[in-house]
């Protein structure tokens, strides 16, 4: 039997692709979380940016127990077995009113991992609504392979190359996930999905989750890393990850420093150009 999930929920994500919205922390819990990332920024004087939003559960210890909370593991759980990695987490923040978007795509078809069974956890530290541009998803499109995609390198497009599906997508076929602070969608990485610019006068904050079965491998690099969440990994395909005792430990801030330039590699393999930063 499921942990947290019902039957139905995980029969409805094997088909569509993904599960909206699911709650995982309270109002005040989520608002914690905001104040911590927010209070950080105010500290060095503007929003997180480059690298620091990138494999963030290294740098910030907050991030890290999220990351390992059982809440959000219980359905992970239920969906891809007990035995599981985290390898990467992402700080997603829209400025208010600014044009900044993501466009249609899969992430399996950039991320060099062997697995169909990579969940996402996209979790809201403000509201992500349709006018604040949360995600849009193309339900089943996780079970017809990698569509073809373009790299666009679009000024405004969050994502590291601007990559892009390069058939047209019907909006008549998506469907919006819009989420209150605190709560979650699941997507497999295979799903095609995207966003649009936050026209709202709030901050869209969403904080992401890469979990994965441990016998995954990837292809695209001879090292990488994740961090194990839950049960034995028997396999050791990728480098574990250490655990920060606080925010900004040394030892965790120098092994962050060598995941997010592998990361890169990973991300912009046989690109035609490489970004600053991710």
């Amino acid at each position: 039997m499921p942990k947290r999930l019902t039957e139905d929920e995980v029969a409805r994500y094997r088909r569509e692709g993904y599960l909206s919205p699911l709650t995982m922390f309270d109002k005040y819990e989520s608002s914690k979380f905001r104040q911590k990332l927010e209070s950080f920024e105010a500290s060095q004087g503007g929003p997180i940016t480059g690298d620091m939003r990138s494999k963030s559960h290294l740098i910030f210890k907050w991030v890290d127990d999220i990351m390992r909370d059982d809440r959000i593991l219980d359905p992970v759980e239920d969906l891809i077995g007990g035995d599981i990695l985290c390898w990467h987490t992402f700080f997603w923040i829209k400025e208010p009113a600014t044009e900044s978007y993501v466009s249609w795509h899969q992430d399996l078809n950039y991320w060099g991992l062997d697995t169909d069974q990579l969940v996402t956890v996209w979790i809201a530290l403000s509201a992500a609504t349709s006018e604040s541009g949360c995600m849009n998803v193309l339900p089943g499109s996780h079970t017809i392979g990698f569509m073809p995609h373009r790299d666009g390198y679009g000024e405004q497009n969050m994502l590291t190359r601007g990559q892009e599906i390069t058939v047209d997508v019907d909006d008549a076929e998506t469907v919006a996930m819009p989420l209150q602070a605190g709560e979650a969608s699941f997507h497999n990485g295979r799903l095609a999905h995207s966003s649009q610019p936050n026209r709202s006068p709030d901050r869209r904050i969403g904080l992401s989750f890469n979990y994965m079965p441990t016998n995954t491998r990837q292809t695209l690099s001879d090292w990488d890393s994740a961090a194990l969440v839950r049960g034995i990994d028997t396999y050791g395909h990728f480098t574990p990850t250490p655990r920060p005792k606080r925010d900004f430990d040394p030892v965790s801030v120098e092994f962050h420093k060598k995941a997010t330039n592998a990361g890169r590699n990973i991300v912009f393999h046989g690109a035609e150009k490489v970004r600053d930063t991710l």
